[in-house]
């Protein structure tokens, strides 16, 4: 079974950075997966971030944090990052990650199998 799980969020100002870690397991290798975030903020539904293909790395983000997140991973660690700079209070939410071995264009939740518990990201202004 694929577990993952989410470390790094917190309380930032605004103009100020995180670094979000999902620590995957369960699989010797996730080459083939499709992983990615996507956060929820409160009285709103989920939506997509970033996701990335494992094998080859290509990214795609939402238009809204284009330019501001980089969505990485480290195949020796099986673990995805998201990086995320500028933070404005909008971006305050539930951050998850997700997984899917399926073929996936990555920016629908209901593509993903596999989700994490999620963390917190509180920007303030």
């Amino acid at each position: 079974q694929v577990q993952l799980v989410e470390r790094g969020g917190g309380l930032v100002q605004a103009g100020g950075s995180l670094r979000l870690s999902c620590a995957a397991s369960g699989r010797a290798s996730f080459s083939g997966y499709t992983m990615g975030w996507f956060r929820q903020a409160p009285g709103k539904e989920r939506e997509f971030a970033a996701t990335i293909r494992w094998s080859g790395g290509s990214t795609y983000y939402a238009d809204s944090v284009k330019g501001r997140f980089t969505i990485s991973r480290d195949n020796a660690r099986n673990a995805v990052y998201l990086q995320m700079n500028s933070l404005k209070p909008e971006d305050t939410a539930v951050y998850y990650c997700a997984a899917s071995a399926r073929p996936a264009t990555g920016i629908n939740d209901y593509e993903y199998e596999y989700w994490g518990q999620g963390t917190q990201v509180t920007v303030s202004s």
